[in-house]
């Protein structure tokens, strides 16, 4: 990549001057979007949806379903151009959905026996880096999708797209837009949300003046930002030497405890996000047995989409990357009362966000990131980690659909790759048909899965603690 992280952003689109409207176009990426261009070939930003079927999926009718979301969509059917940083839109929809028989289907599993097979796949699709060791000739695609067949009419679809072009918010979208497009309706999000051209950074759309900050605070908050780091605390590591991937741990609850905890978050004013990063916080010193009370201070990162805030305002079915993160530490002991935490978790990310911190210091963090990429010396044990726990400020709500009538659609996963840069564990949150569903993503074997499974058991025993 030739632009640094601190380069400010394209103010407009890199187009062509052939008029011709099957002409190429294409854009320089913006800071945020180089800062992920710069993550994902080391392993972080690799998004993936893995949906199972339990009926053989007609190939040719899903091919065209995904091609049409890329019609509507022309960052999806972008491509990288890593020699300039830009993104170049293809002519026609490139989408080829790679089919992978059931033998060889069988050979992945293997590694994975442990766990269920739509898990396997999708820790597969994870680490499956195609943009590891880019080429500068050539242009990378961005949406990629293969079709698994396991034992019996079992399919696992998996789609994997570089989380420059698609973050939570775009990917809970396009899952949406699939659903509908597979019902056999052109649903009204997928009309309303056809873009003509690749749309803007998030840069390039924050409000006049709502980003900008004097330089000398910009350096004394990047001085605070690096010196808190060397005080923060973190899960202890398994491994730190040997390559790592990304695997996840799945934690599932039925509809009644579901219902208890969001109605104790309403009751108590705060967002689910809150309750999850202080039973995060609570577990992980809890795991510690530390004799005594003994202080520990925790980063959580919450991450929140910015598309309402933006100019123009940007909808849920957007595509890109619109999320910025906030950074908020806290001191743990032992003993915290769960709600008190959360209380105190929600307030301290809802302060910095009243202040714009989201649009003020992103910059700064993501300066930061390409610096601990460069530099992984500059974090605990070259680990890369930059904070224990990240969580995304609105959980995913997803209606009921009729597939699984019509096609079999039994269960999805929905996650992105954090075994390069980022946190220690990731939870990316889902309420779906009234029971939340988590999957919670962390490097492997930085921490072990054993590790890992006893620390999500915690959270969710802190949790249902707290509803007891």
């Amino acid at each position: 990549m030739s632009i640094s992280p601190s380069s400010p952003p394209s103010s407009s689109y890199l187009s062509l001057s052939n008029p011709n409207p099957m002409s190429h176009q294409s854009r320089a990426v913006c800071a945020t979007e180089l800062s992920w261009c710069r993550a994902v070939p080391g392993g972080t930003g690799i998004t993936v949806l893995a949906l199972l079927f339990s009926k053989p999926p007609d190939l040719p009718f899903l091919q065209s379903a995904l091609r049409r979301l890329q019609s509507s969509h022309p960052i999806l059917n972008s491509k990288l151009r890593f020699d300039s940083s830009s993104y170049v839109t293809s002519q026609s929809p490139y989408l080829q959905i790679r089919p992978i028989d059931a033998q060889s289907t069988a050979q992945i599993l293997q590694s994975h026996s442990s766990i269920p097979p739509l898990q396997s796949i999708l820790e597969h699709e994870l680490n499956n880096n195609s943009w590891q060791d880019p080429d500068p000739s050539s242009d990378a695609d961005l949406f990629l999708a293969s079709l698994y067949h396991l034992e019996g009419s079992l399919w696992v679809l998996a789609l994997r797209i570089h989380t420059s072009v698609c973050d939570r918010a775009a990917a809970a979208a396009l899952m949406s837009e699939l659903v509908a497009l597979m019902e056999g309706n052109r649903a009204e999000s997928v009309e309303e949300s056809q873009e003509m051209e690749v749309s803007l950074g998030i840069e390039d759309c924050i409000p006049a003046g709502v980003g900008s900050k004097p330089f000398w605070a910009r350096g004394v908050d990047m001085l605070g930002y690096s010196l808190n780091s060397f005080r923060l605390a973190n899960l202890s590591f398994s491994d730190t030497d040997s390559p790592r991937q990304s695997r996840i741990v799945r934690m599932r609850m039925n509809a009644e405890d579901t219902g208890r905890i969001l109605s104790r978050c309403n009751s108590n004013e705060i967002k689910l996000s809150a309750a999850l990063a202080a039973a995060a916080l609570i577990a992980c010193h809890a795991s510690k047995k530390f004799p005594g009370e003994q202080w520990e201070k925790y980063a959580v990162v919450t991450l929140t989409d910015c598309r309402s805030a933006l100019d123009p305002v940007l909808s849920s079915h957007h595509m890109g990357f619109y999320h910025s993160a906030i950074l908020h530490t806290h001191d743990i002991k032992g003993g915290e009362d769960l709600w008190e935490l959360a209380k105190r978790v929600h307030s301290s990310f809802m302060n910095l966000k009243n202040k714009n911190k989201h649009f003020t210091d992103m910059a700064d963090l993501n300066f930061l990131m390409c610096k601990a990429i460069e530099n992984p010396s500059l974090t605990p044990s070259s680990s890369l980690r930059t904070s224990l726990v990240s969580v995304f400020e609105d959980a995913i709500f997803d209606p009921p659909n009729k597939l699984k009538e019509a096609l079999g659609f039994e269960d999805f996963i929905g996650c992105a790759s954090v075994h390069g840069v980022g946190p220690s564990v990731a939870a990316f949150d889902t309420i779906r048909d009234g029971k939340l569903d988590c999957a919670f993503v962390y490097p492997f074997p930085l921490f072990s899965r054993e590790q890992m499974n006893e620390f999500v058991d915690g959270i969710k025993e802190i949790l249902l603690k707290g509803i007891a």
